[in-house]
């Protein structure tokens, strides 16, 4: 592992003085500095407000991952993943995906009809706080065959994670008012995950266990979260299918997914 101190502070002098930056120039200067550390296949930086769809600020991608990483995931899926919990909750810092992820994560129907798209062997994301509510994540994402971030290069990287908060504080404090444009922009508000089952006779307890459950808790991770005891779990689980007029995860979340596309009643 060798850092090439040339590209760093090239990358970090592009960032100095100019009072308005581009999200694009912005982006491309924190990732060129993050790969003078260590190397990665591909950057995306998304900024996240409660359940409102991320704004994408930057990424690496060619037009076909776009869609994949980008495309597809704004369109809901985001509501399932970890990053976008821990972004709401939220949780500064540098975090792995698998110190995220729930126990059954990659057994989980989010993983297996979209995770799995994106072929990574590893995600890590910057987790930066801008304002109240919102907040930055950048992701360094590694594919297959280059495999996992080695702990050396995760401690590099955990040690640039001051500077890289200093930098998206400073250069993307203003997020809150685009996200407010953007929604006076449409017809209607997207729907929550909890909004979208309004019409289907569940309870809140049956929607917070669905959102878990394709999330990829088990019922014992679902029964720590809510207080509850596994077997209660278990019992709210065949009362949704039972409503839901299903018999499987994959159908769950194709009810999920098409909840979320459809209007609230009285809109158009």
């Amino acid at each position: 592992m060798r850092i090439d101190f040339e590209r760093l502070f090239q990358a970090a002098s592009r960032l100095v003085g100019p009072s308005h930056i581009q999200d694009g120039e912005i982006g491309l200067c924190v990732v060129d500095m993050l790969q003078a550390l260590v190397a990665f296949d591909y950057s995306v930086t998304f900024a996240y407000r409660g359940a409102d769809r991320p704004i994408d600020l930057f990424s690496t991608f060619t037009e076909q991952e776009y869609h994949v990483f980008v495309g597809l995931y704004q369109q809901g899926p985001y509501l399932l993943d970890p990053f976008y919990s821990a972004a709401t909750l939220p949780k500064p810092g540098i975090w792995r995906m698998r110190e995220l992820a729930p126990d059954r994560f990659y057994a989980s129907e989010y993983y297996r009809s979209y995770y799995i798209q994106t072929g990574l062997a590893e995600e890590i994301g910057f987790f930066v706080p801008v304002s109240e509510d919102v907040t930055v994540v950048i992701s360094l994402m590694r594919n297959e065959t280059t495999g996992a971030f080695k702990p050396a290069e995760y401690e590099l990287l955990r040690k640039a994670a001051p500077f890289v908060s200093a930098i998206v504080q400073s250069r993307w404090g203003d997020l809150s008012q685009r996200f407010d444009a953007r929604l006076a922009r449409q017809k209607h508000k997207p729907q929550t995950g909890a909004r979208a089952w309004g019409n289907k006779n569940l309870t809140e307890r049956e929607k917070a266990i669905i959102e878990l459950v394709l999330q990829g808790h088990s019922s014992e991770s679902i029964g720590l979260r809510l207080g509850v005891a596994t077997g209660t779990v278990k019992v709210h689980r065949r009362n949704i299918y039972r409503k839901l007029g299903i018999s499987s995860q994959t159908q769950l979340m194709s009810h999920y997914l098409d909840s979320l596309k459809a209007p609230r009643h009285g809109e158009s």
